[in-house]
This record gives structure tokens, C-alpha cells and sequence, in this order.
């Protein structure tokens, strides 16, 4: 199942999309009155969740409030987080190594996962226009992400009890400004620009796909695909990594953990291929959907 927040005419709704994903239909003709994804995900029990999966297979015709996906605006499924967007880096063997590559450093595997944050006032919407910075940076760079969003509060989560608080996957591009990283000596900086989230389109019930997830990544630059990998071949996988956080931390409802890149990214080519002004990137994970965003001034 798949849920997103759009708007039309300028209203903003919460909606499921329907099996052939061309049709949209708001949660209020579940009965529901969530304003947020947040809320959502926050208050939904199991027969609220189960009362949207039995409507997006209905007929249109029989859905009060039905929309064509191609008359909606699609924006993100969570404008505002609550907290900081808890990132894995170096989560992808193949991005360690042309990671170190571009940093000109000794190659090593990380033992231990690595964990930065990422300051998000609001997410960039699908279709939205991506800051260029140039009063910051000439090496904007683009990196494909599943996000995992926590269903409820997790503290001393076990192994074999993960899934159950996990609420679904989107997709985030961890935009970022790869000479401010350099220069600073740490990510937070250079990945926390105004517009460097984008997130959606969608997020993908927990309950749609096997556990852990493994799943087709790539990304795409003016229709020239960068990013070829899959969530399978994660260094530090969702268990591990939730397990061990909150090991020390509660998780509130509603977080978002970016889970990491796959190699293909500007800084790993050789000579990088950073963003410019007007280009089209598409971030695509199997089974969520294509995140569409253009590049601005």
C-alpha cells in the first residue's frame, strides 16, 4: 500500500493510491481525519490501516473524493519533521571505496556503522526545485536513499522485533555540498542546506515488501543513470542499526533514518560530474516510485 499527501486547488489531503496507481484516494473516505502524515503514523491502529488497504482496491467510481494521480499535486509525505533525519554514511561498500577515492584517503571497511544527522526545517516536495548555493558551493552532488520511518517509540528493540516498528520506506536524495563537507571536516553542514531533502513520492507500507527490504536503487541525471545497486548489499542493515540505537536512544514515532548511498554519485566519478543549474534528478527504488527534482539558481 502506498500513501502519500497531495494537494488540489491549493487543499491539502492525505490519500492511498489505488492498485493501478493511477488514482488517488483521500483517507476522509476511510472515515478518517489524520491532517498529517505524522498524525497518521502516530494514532493509525491495524483496522484504520487495514480499512485504507481494503479502499485503494475499490473502483473509483465508489471512492468519494477520488482523484486522477495526473490532476494532484504531489508533495512530501512528511514536510516537517519533528527531529533531525538520523543518517547512515559509508553504508554501501562499492560508495566506501570512491568515497576515499575522492578524499584522496586510504580505503578501510567501517566496522562500526556511521551516524550523522541532517538539519531539515521542511523537505523539498517531488517535482520541487533543488538551491544550487552557488554562494557556497560549486560541487552539488545527489545521493539516492531508502528512508525508513519508525511506526512507534522504540527503546532496547531486539532482534526479530524491528519490523514490527517500522511504518513504511520513501525515498530521500541526501543532497549535498561536497567542498563545505571537506572544508568543515564533518557532513552536518554540507547536507543540511535549505532544500537539500527531498522526500517522497510516497511512502510504501511496511507490510508491502519482504523484511529487510531488498530492493532495486538507482538514481539519474538527464535521463543517464548514475546509481545502479540494491538495499541488499547494505554494510550496516535496518536490524543491525535499529537494534543498536536504541540500544541508547528512543526512537520516537515518526523518525526518518536514511539508510545510506550506493556508489554512482558525482564526487565518484572520474573527473566528477557535479550537479548544474537545470538538471533533472531522479532518485527510483523498486517498488516506491521515482523522486523527480530539477536544480535551480
Amino acid at each position: 500500500m502506498k500513501l502519500l499527501a497531495y494537494e488540489v486547488d491549493k487543499r491539502s489531503f492525505l490519500g492511498v493510491l489505488n492498485e493501478d496507481e493511477t488514482w488517488v484516494y483521500p483517507v476522509s473516505a476511510a472515515g478518517m481525519e489524520y491532517r498529517s502524515m505524522k498524525d497518521l503514523i502516530r494514532e493509525a491502529g491495524p483496522s484504520e490501516m487495514e480499512m485504507l488497504d481494503y479502499i485503494s482496491k475499490k473502483a473509483p467510481g465508489d471512492v468519494m473524493g477520488a482523484a486522477p494521480v495526473d490532476e494532484i499535486r504531489v508533495v512530501s509525505p512528511i514536510a516537517e519533521p519533528d527531529q533531525d533525519i538520523i543518517c547512515l554514511g559509508i553504508n554501501y561498500m562499492d560508495h566506501a571505496k570512491e568515497s576515499a577515492r575522492f578524499k584522496k584517503e586510504e580505503f578501510s571497511k567501517p566496522e562500526k556503522a556511521i551516524y550523522f544527522s541532517k538539519r531539515v526545517n521542511r523537505t523539498n516536495d517531488p517535482d520541487g526545485i533543488i538551491p544550487a548555493h552557488k554562494n557556497l558551493t560549486n560541487q552539488l552532488d545527489y545521493e539516492a536513499e531508502l528512508a525508513v520511518i519508525i511506526k512507534k517509540d522504540a527503546k532496547d528493540v531486539k532482534p526479530g522485533e524491528v519490523k514490527d516498528y517500522i511504518f513504511g520506506y520513501t525515498i530521500m536524495n541526501d543532497v549535498s555540498a561536497r567542498e563545505v563537507q571537506t572544508e568543515h571536516k564533518q557532513w552536518y553542514f554540507g547536507k543540511s542546506l535549505d532544500g537539500f531533502t527531498p522526500l517522497g513520492p510516497c511512502i510504501m507500507t511496511a507490510d508491502s515488501t519482504a523484511f529487510p527490504p531488498v530492493l532495486k536503487i538507482q538514481s539519474k541525471v538527464n535521463g543517464e543513470l548514475r546509481q545502479n545497486s540494491n538495499t541488499g548489499l547494505f554494510i550496516h542493515g535496518i536490524e543491525e542499526v535499529i537494534c543498536e540505537l536504541t540500544k541508547g536512544m528512543t526512537l520516537k514515532a515518526g523518525t526518518i533514518i536514511a539508510t545510506g548511498t550506493p556508489a554512482g554519485v558525482g564526487m565518484g566519478f572520474v573527473p566528477p560530474k557535479f550537479l548544474e543549474t537545470g538538471d533533472a534528478v531522479e532518485c527510483i527504488i523498486e517498488g516506491i516510485g521515482t523522486l523527480r527534482n530539477t536544480v535551480g539558481e
